[in-house]
């Protein structure tokens, strides 16, 4: 049983099948998760700057785990003596399965801080949703400020305001700005007229970088017209402004926060020990004191063998790497194979940092601009697990070097479905709103459904609503 489909979790599944199935096993994987698909959340920045359709950066479970048992559902509880979980589907039915190996991949999501307005009015950058919303919105602010009479709060709306240098931090703004260069030119504003302000409680922009790639970075962004404020971060958001801890009032309708991550709230409920909020695991991954129980990615505390004393960093090369080594260890219990500690040689760190620069430091060679732009794209088209997604991806490369990138507001994501607690724990977008929020839902769902109804029966609107049922979870193959 194998609980996520993050990075850790889709490559435990998919390495352990082919096992099982190479010694004819009769054992079943069985992954359950929230979503059915495998997030590539690198590419979210893009989706976020409209340069990457959503579609490319999300990959199938059922296409590329065709021997794994599917169930989708979110995972509430784990009874470690009962050797059981409980678990929700899509329309909140409860569900009790059985285990005998379990791992536990749930991944991450945002850190959030009691900042007041924090939660009602910004936005992360860990869902499709919340990238969908956040271009959508920005680009609904571009062309209010184009009507809107008040020359301050105008200015506002064409003001963005990114919290967290972190690798998707500065990702993001410098795609938004890449957006914004596009607004400018196609709604008349004038130069200078977008502000994108990148804010950083740090001393420092993107401390994860040797120094010298750092600076590099933090001159683009200056040359793209970046304002960096480091030292400082939110005291309170709300719908039209943000106050920083120094007093400084910024006026802005668009906050994206991207300021780290914490173990998914499954880890919590667990009861285990953990460090850092992520749960405690040995160098092979087995949770001490629990037969057959496992864990990786960025929700557990993966000691680093290579650094005595540390533990991994939550990212996406580290969560695909331990993916492999359950595998081979969950089989190695079931009698195949040898299980192993996890031992990694870091191979790098790639930062897109919007069109024509990136920096990079691939096998610890510091790269900038078009070089570490080309091992950028390159590693992305690598490193994406679906031919069909890496072909779209590169189309869309292409397609953005030789024509500007569409301003649409397409509506795909709600304010309310965007919100951290629907987006990114999955809960069900009723139970994750205030009343308030509840009301706008409502009110979109009767909206889209009557939407829907006038398609299907042009001059007239029927009240009727198509059911989408959850996936099926036995019987399919």
């Amino acid at each position: 049983m194998i609980v996520g489909s993050g990075f850790a979790g889709f490559e435990c599944a998919r390495r352990l099948d082919r096992l099982l199935r190479r010694h004819r096993s009769a054992a079943t994987v069985t992954l359950v998760s929230p979503v059915d698909y495998l997030l590539y959340t690198p590419l979210l920045p893009e989706v976020a700057g409209g340069a990457i359709d959503p579609r490319f950066a999300t990959v199938p479970l059922i296409d590329m785990l065709p021997g794994v048992r599917l169930f989708r559902a979110y995972v509430d509880s784990v009874d470690l003596s009962a050797r059981s979980l409980r678990c929700r589907d899509q329309e909140n039915n409860s569900h009790e399965l059985a285990w005998d190996r379990l791992v536990l991949t749930p991944g991450s999501i945002s850190r959030l801080f009691d900042i007041p307005g924090l939660a009602e009015h910004a936005r992360g950058l860990k869902s499709t949703a919340q990238a969908l919303y956040l271009r959508d919105h920005i680009i609904e602010q571009f062309e209010l400020a184009r009507i809107d009479g008040d020359r301050e709060r105008a200015a506002a709306r064409k003001t963005i305001v990114v919290v967290g240098s972190s690798y998707s931090g500065t990702e993001l703004i410098t795609q938004l700005c890449a957006m914004a260069a596009v607004a400018a030119h196609d709604f008349r504003f004038q130069p200078g007229d977008v502000r994108l302000i990148l804010v950083e409680r740090s001393g420092k922009l993107m401390p994860e970088l040797p120094h010298k790639l750092a600076t590099r970075a933090e001159q683009e962004l200056r040359r793209r017209g970046v304002q960096t404020l480091v030292g400082v971060t939110l005291s309170r958001v709300a719908a039209d402004h943000v106050v920083l801890s120094d007093g400084t009032r910024i006026g802005t309708y668009t906050v994206a926060w991207v300021a780290g991550v914490v173990a998914s709230p499954l880890i919590a409920a667990t009861g285990l020990p953990t460090e850092k909020g992520r749960l405690q695991v040995l160098s092979d991954l087995r949770v001490p004191g629990f037969d057959g129980v496992y864990a990786g990615g960025d929700a557990a505390a993966v000691p680093d063998v290579t650094n005595p004393g540390t533990i991994t960093p939550p990212t996406a090369q580290h969560a695909k790497r331990q993916g492999k080594v359950l595998a081979q260890n969950v089989a190695a219990s079931l009698g195949y194979g040898r299980a192993r500690e996890y031992r990694h040689r870091d191979l790098g760190t790639v930062v897109d940092l919007g069109p024509g620069f990136a920096v990079a430091n691939p096998l610890n060679i510091p790269l900038s601009g078009f070089a570490a732009k080309l091992v950028t794209r390159l590693y992305h088209l690598y490193a994406i697990p679906r031919n069909a997604n890496r072909w779209a991806v590169a189309l869309g490369y292409l397609t953005n070097i030789l024509f500007t990138r569409p301003l649409v507001s397409i509506g795909l994501a709600q304010p309310a479905v965007a919100r951290f607690s629907a987006s990114e724990e999955f809960m069900p977008a009723s139970a994750a709103m205030r009343p308030s929020d509840k009301q706008m839902y409502a009110d979109d769902l009767r909206y889209q459904k009557a939407s829907e109804a006038s398609a299907s029966h042009p001059g007239e609107i029927r009240g009727r609503v198509k059911t989408i049922h959850p996936m099926r979870t036995d019987g399919y193959r």
